[in-house]
């Protein structure tokens, strides 16, 4: 296997999941011990390292039989579980470290509500500052399934965004992105850099195989997708070989880089298009197409043709080219005017704004500063 140099880095986000600590369904620290002599060994350097990690369903099974040996759980078991194991898993982080372990279990609400996101973001900062290893998973005892992430790459990509790392490792059973599923075909080469994720790189990704794990390569994808657009390189591993992170220690990869963009977008906008659900869709005509994609303009009523759905001032919504069979917006961002009344202004001259609501918010329906492209060539 090929050996990729990493450039250097500062704080890292590991996330560990459930095929890594239940590898058959139960916790075991079988593959852990080297993880955590990185984790040291980094630490102990000057480096910062934030573990998100997976098990606490795993956990809660070790201490209830009758559930761990039901073939499917509802959601109030699979909750307890989560509540009951989140206590064993810190427990079984904590004995490989002479140094504090901090828990912190967020939501999607957590993520997607500005406030909370900076909230999160201080608290996590704070922590590193206390010399605490924070270990991060998903609320899963509360959370609604509205309000679920859903699955530890993606929670671990969003951890890196607002902590601002360096660095995002995804630890994974196998060596890495491979050309087709290597658990089907024998004949298969690793992908060993990735410098764009594409649709044709999502179409690469296999199904998860283990039966407590929530993700699989797709995610891992997702994950890394999200990460790189900010400017954070991303690494999948195989975490079951010791050998891995005795090279990773050094600075060299075995496995999967997905390279960060060379032209990152700031911390906002990727909180913007990742992290804010869009609550409606704006249809725009050809003169805002070419201002916003080509001039970076904001987007001003008279280029609004129509729009759909029900939203609020500080909603998020997509924007689309009218008129096109695009199934892709080519903007997202967060609007000044509620659906009532951009439905009394949409297409008409910034100037009569005044005279048709009786009052003026601003002259732009979504600022500049406030938009992000998602149209890809």
């Amino acid at each position: 296997m090929s050996k990729l140099k990493l450039s250097g880095w500062k704080r890292a986000v590991i996330k560990v999941g459930s095929g890594i600590i239940a590898p058959e369904g139960k916790c075991s620290t079988r593959y852990l011990l080297p993880i955590a002599g990185f984790i040291s060994e980094s630490i102990n350097s000057g480096k910062e390292i934030i573990l998100v990690s997976s098990g606490a369903v795993a956990a809660g099974l070790t201490t209830q039989p009758a559930l761990s040996k039901k073939n499917h759980r509802s959601i109030p078991e699979k909750q307890a579980l989560a509540a009951i194991g989140q206590s064993i898993l810190i427990s079984l982080w904590s004995r490989f470290f002479d140094f504090p372990c901090s828990q912190i279990l967020l939501t999607y609400d957590d993520i997607h509500n500005r406030r909370r996101f900076v909230n999160a973001k201080n608290t996590l900062n704070k922590l590193i500052e206390l010399g605490t290893l924070p270990i991060i998973n998903e609320n899963d005892s509360v959370a609604t399934e509205e309000l679920k992430v859903g699955d530890n790459d993606n929670l671990a990509a969003y951890v890196a965004m607002l902590t601002e790392a360096d660095l995002l490792i995804i630890c994974s059973d196998i060596d890495g992105l491979y050309n087709a599923d290597p658990k089907r075909k024998n004949d298969v080469k690793l992908i060993s850099v990735v410098n764009k994720i594409t649709d044709d790189i999502f179409s690469l990704a296999g199904k998860s195989k283990n039966p407590v794990a929530t993700g699989g390569m797709k995610t891992k994808i997702e994950a890394a997708q999200k990460a790189t657009n900010i400017g954070i390189d991303t690494i999948i591993i195989n975490a079951t070989k010791k050998e891995v992170f005795d090279d990773l220690a050094k600075g060299k990869v075995r496995g999967t880089l997905f390279k960060k963009a060379t032209s990152p977008v700031n911390a906002r906008k990727h909180w913007l298009l990742h992290a804010l659900e869009s609550k409606g869709k704006i249809y725009i005509d050809k003169g805002a197409e070419n201002a916003i994609l080509k001039k970076g303009a904001s987007l001003l009523p008279s280029g609004i043709t129509r729009f759909e759905g029900e939203f609020k001032q500080g909603d998020a919504v997509d924007i689309y080219k009218d008129g096109s069979n695009l199934l892709k917006p080519i903007a997202k961002g967060i609007t000044q005017y509620n659906s009532s009344d951009l439905s009394k202004i949409k297409g008409r001259k910034s100037v009569e704004i005044e005279k048709l609501l009786g009052f003026v918010i601003t002259e732009e329906v979504i600022h500049r500063d406030e938009l992000i492209i998602t149209e890809t060539k």
